[in-house]
């Protein structure tokens, strides 16, 4: 489109171009030919005084020689015979006798062309007898033509230079309309590729405009599609799997008996039905867009004092020991509250789905300054492979897990720029360190290489 609009402008103005600068340059030519015409009419006029009063060939040959066309050796004078008075002819002459009788007889200047080059003007004038002298000028080709190619050198100038002009503001034109629509057609393609931050600066044209309001609303749309489709997965996982985890542990404690196993049974039927469902979701849904930034964010403490109150009530049931640390203040992080809290509620759930009851946990918090680090740690049997933990999908082989919990710790913290590291608390168990990046920086050439590590297992 762009080199289009380039051609057609490059056409219309070479079009135009040719249209006024070919007859302005004929023009040109023709005032040149005018100018040293009426000059050798001048000059022919001068002698005409001279011819009025006498024929004497002396005195025209002196009134010829000081002329500047008879010093210059371009003039003649032919006078024909008068009475007992012989022709006289002064000057060799160049067009010719035939265009001097000629000239004499229509009674009118005339030009004729020279063989050798140039033109020869051929000026009547009338004498005292009533007979009519011919003055013959010469007049040089480049006379004729003088400053005509330099004319024509400014006119192909002036051409060139309004064509480029015209190229470059068609150019810029062009550049003007084809960038927004393939700045539209890249993010269109990043959007596709499931970059929902995709978006298009909404300037160019009105039509384009119109393209790129439409384009961010319909991104905007799909985002919060996705968003709805995402809390509608965490809810399936922290409101039924939690509430199903009390069922169990109060199931387990009805002691023996046909009703109790027959709860236990469902249960643990239910549950796998749950993670199924659970399962299903996150894997069909679309790669979601960065949870941070834009605005997002939350406060670190007042999320995790929330999530532990409402675990503490199933600690005290199953007689653990909670410790709760770095909460007593604000601590602000780029990640919104439903990312946070579903992150918490996965590592608190691994908690008491895999550890004994009264096993001992932790929760702290820690602000670096340029990021926040969370730890929650446990003094349980621990992970034998962390790297397989944080793999997504990876269940272990362990009823009632998913293998989505660390997954979705991880991308929280990845969002950011931060990572998750897995390793051995002071406790004896397991710790998760969650390091959530306040600039998207810090840690982000190490979120990287944790990723292509886990593409690469």
């Amino acid at each position: 489109m762009r080199w289009a609009l380039v051609k057609v402008c490059l056409a219309v103005t070479a079009m135009v171009v040719v249209a006024f600068a070919v007859p302005l340059g004929l023009v040109v030519q023709e005032m040149a030919s005018d100018r040293a015409f009426s000059n050798a009419e001048r000059q022919a006029a001068t002698i005409g005084p001279t011819l009025s009063i006498t024929t004497d060939p002396v005195q025209l040959r002196r009134a010829v020689e000081s002329s500047q066309m008879g010093a210059a050796g371009r003039m003649a004078v032919h006078v024909p015979a008068v009475g007992d008075s012989p022709r006289v002819d002064i000057g060799g002459g160049w067009a010719g006798e035939h265009a001097v009788l000629e000239t004499r007889r229509i009674g009118r200047a005339a030009t004729a062309p020279v063989a050798g080059g140039g033109s020869a003007l051929l000026q009547p004038i009338a004498l005292g007898s009533g007979d009519i002298a011919v003055v013959e000028i010469y007049v040089p080709e480049s006379e004729v033509s003088n400053g005509v190619a330099t004319a024509w050198v400014v006119l192909a100038g002036v051409g060139l230079a309004l064509i480029v002009g015209s190229v470059a503001v068609a150019d810029r034109l062009g550049a003007r309309l084809v960038r927004p629509a393939e700045r539209l057609a890249d993010a269109a393609h990043r959007l596709g590729e499931g970059r929902l931050g995709a978006r298009v600066p909404e300037e160019g044209p009105k039509e384009l405009r119109s393209a790129a309001v439409a384009f961010n609303s319909m991104a905007d749309q799909v985002m919060e599609l996705l968003a709805n489709e995402r809390e509608l997965a965490a809810d399936l996982s922290h409101r039924l799997r939690t509430p199903l985890t009390v069922l169990r542990l109060n199931a387990a404690s009805l002691g023996d008996g046909p009703a109790a196993e027959q709860t236990r049974a469902a249960v643990e039927q239910l549950e796998r039905e749950v993670d199924t469902i659970i399962r299903t979701a996150r894997e069909q849904r679309a790669p979601a867009s960065v949870t941070g930034g834009g605005g997002a964010g939350c406060d670190a403490s007042e999320v995790i004092r929330d999530r532990m109150a409402f675990w503490s009530a199933l600690a005290e049931d199953e007689g653990r020991e909670v410790r709760l640390a770095g909460v007593d203040r604000t601590v602000r992080i780029p990640v919104a509250r439903p990312e946070l809290a579903a992150a918490l509620d996965a590592m608190l759930g691994n908690v008491f789905r895999h550890t004994p009851e009264g096993t001992p946990f932790a929760v702290d918090v820690h602000d670096a300054g340029d990021a926040v680090i969370v730890l929650v740690s446990d003094a349980g049997p621990g992970i034998s492979d962390p790297d397989a933990a944080l793999r997504r999908g990876n269940d272990g082989g362990r009823d009632g897990s998913t293998g989505l919990g660390l997954d979705i710790v991880r991308r929280v913290a990845e969002s950011t720029g931060g990572d998750v590291r897995l390793g051995r608390s002071v406790l004896g168990g397991t710790e998760v360190r969650v390091w959530i990046s306040l600039d998207g920086r810090t840690r982000g050439e190490s979120a990287r290489r944790s990723r292509r590590k886990r593409r690469g297992n």
